[in-house]
């Protein structure tokens, strides 16, 4: 039977194979830390690095130059553009 979700529990349980342990308990020690800080550390970082390569736009030198160039020497609005602007709610 699956087990409900606690919200306002900051645990966080694992099944591990014992090999894996005994490898994680042998870099804990080498590290002189504790399991949690060990493993949270280490996922920590692991899943910053995966939301960073999520979240950041990498553009080539040609493609950052192309962006660059679009910024200093906007084209002219289009009728689309002008349409959506005359749409927006006059500020106060």
């Amino acid at each position: 039977m699956p087990r409900s979700i606690v919200e306002d529990n900051s645990r966080l349980a694992l099944r591990v194979r014992p090999a894996d342990k005994a490898i994680l308990m042998r870099a804990v020690a080498i590290e002189h830390t504790d399991m949690t800080d060990f493993v949270l550390r280490n996922a920590l970082d692991a899943a910053r690095k995966i939301i960073d390569r999520a979240e950041r736009l990498r553009l080539s030198e040609r493609d950052s130059f192309r962006v660059l160039d679009a910024l200093e020497n906007p084209s002219a609005p289009n009728a689309r553009l002008l349409a959506a602007a005359r749409r927006l709610p006059k500020s106060a």
